[in-house]
């Protein structure tokens, strides 16, 4: 089951640098505006990477967890409300997970991710920050369905997660942003306990 579901994630992950609605030359940038504002325009390749992150966390039974993500901009600007707007990214991500053996005897495991975010953000600067509130929900793949007490039943998951923070620094290059995800395989397999995570974020956009 470990190939076949690596595989399959593999080839969502090389799916994702072609953004499903985006166009060439789309992709959201930083221009300092009247007054020193920072509001974000479209402007980059499909193909470039847009900003990068590193997360650290904990979850539950006390399984620690650390990662980086890469992410692609979809360069779309929906529902706009105000000086605020929806717009979206893809994200491919890849974690390690640590905790103790518990029953299964598995003490770790690394993880892949890809999953596709709306993110509702503000355009331009307001005190220093761009804030934003964001929701996104995909698929991992997992190098082992056991960790310590758990057992997952499947090496294939489906992670939600909801999201907050804020952009900031020289044309809001920088990120610091905290979310809350859920892992589950949605009962596909025998059985089906689940995990979460409590995740800070530091991230950079190029």
């Amino acid at each position: 089951m470990r190939a076949p579901a690596t595989s399959f994630v593999l080839g969502l992950a090389l799916c994702s640098v072609y953004p499903i609605g985006a166009q060439a030359g789309d992709t959201l940038t930083g221009e300092i505006g009247t007054g020193g504002d920072v509001r974000l325009t479209a402007d980059a390749s499909p193909l470039r990477i847009d900003a990068f992150a590193v997360e650290a966390g904990a979850g539950d039974d006390g399984i620690g967890r650390g990662g980086l993500a890469l992410q692609w901009d979809l360069g779309v600007r929906w529902l706009p409300v105000g000086d605020w707007y929806l717009g979206g990214y893809f994200e491919l991500s890849a974690s390690y997970w640590e905790g103790d053996e518990g029953r299964t005897g598995t003490g770790s495991l690394g993880e892949l991710g890809l999953t596709p975010v709306l993110r509702f953000q503000k355009a331009s600067m307001a005190y220093g920050v761009l804030p934003y509130v964001e929701a996104g929900v995909g698929v991992h793949g997992m190098s082992n369905d056991q960790l310590g007490d758990k057992d997952f039943s499947t090496e294939i998951a489906f992670g939600s997660h909801g999201g907050v923070g804020i952009r900031f620094g020289d044309r809001a290059r920088f990120e610091l942003g905290y979310r809350y995800q859920h892992l589950s395989n949605l009962s596909i397999g025998d059985s089906n306990p689940g995990i979460n995570f409590h995740l800070v974020r530091l991230g950079y956009h190029f």
